[in-house]
């Protein structure tokens, strides 16, 4: 998820300070993805030097008072409206190097001796279906979306129980995937290697008196 395409897509809408840009940002995700204020200011801080948004005293309309007074303002700039449209206009691509922590989990523990890889896919199963379970009552409690920010926060509450369902069907298929290794007698511990890395940090020699 690129936060800082995020937070440049909001910017379109008009100048933002940095905590208001954090309201923002949750209002229209429904707070499911929370970031503090050090990451967006980072973020901008970045975004000013790729000349995507630059500083600005004007303030979109907002009341000025002691809430916003002493505020550094950001507004987007031409580049950072290319940006947005390209971004908008194209497909996420979801690399097959993607680090996914649980693939690469099971991926590690199927390796180590000793581990219960059926345990381990278990424990994740049960936790995903509370999860899914969760997910169903909130979106249930809120399926007749009346607001657009309403209807924001649904898509994304659909975009996590579909991933949810999905990790259960991957669990379930890794499970009898590793059943048929077992069987084969495929799922045994791997050693480490006895071949020498080609590179490998220099052992640092002792300073001499």
């Amino acid at each position: 998820m690129s936060v800082r395409l995020s937070l440049l897509a909001i910017l379109d809408q008009g100048p933002c300070y940095g905590y208001q840009l954090k309201s923002e940002f949750d209002r229209r995700t429904g707070a499911t993805w929370p970031l503090n204020v050090g990451q967006i200011y980072n973020t901008l801080d970045r975004l000013e030097r790729d000349e995507l948004v630059e500083k600005t005293e004007k303030t979109s309309g907002l009341k000025t008072g002691n809430d916003t007074d002493g505020q550094v303002f950001y507004q987007i700039t031409e580049a950072g409206r290319r940006e947005v449209s390209g971004w908008l206009g194209s497909p996420v691509l979801r690399s097959a190097a993607t680090r996914d922590e649980l693939a690469i989990k099971l991926a590690i523990a199927v390796t180590l001796p000793g581990i219960d890889i059926g345990r381990v896919i278990q424990v994740q199963r049960t936790a995903t279906l509370r999860n899914l379970q969760d997910l169903t009552k909130t979106k249930n409690a809120t399926d007749d979306p009346e607001t657009s920010e309403e209807l924001a926060w649904l898509l994304v509450i659909d975009s996590l129980i579909f991933a949810a369902e999905a990790e259960v069907r991957w669990l379930d298929h890794s499970e009898t995937r590793l059943a048929r290794a077992a069987a084969a007698g495929l799922a045994v511990p791997l050693p480490l290697s006895t071949d020498v890395p080609k590179r490998g940090r220099p052992v640092k020699s002792e300073s001499r008196a």
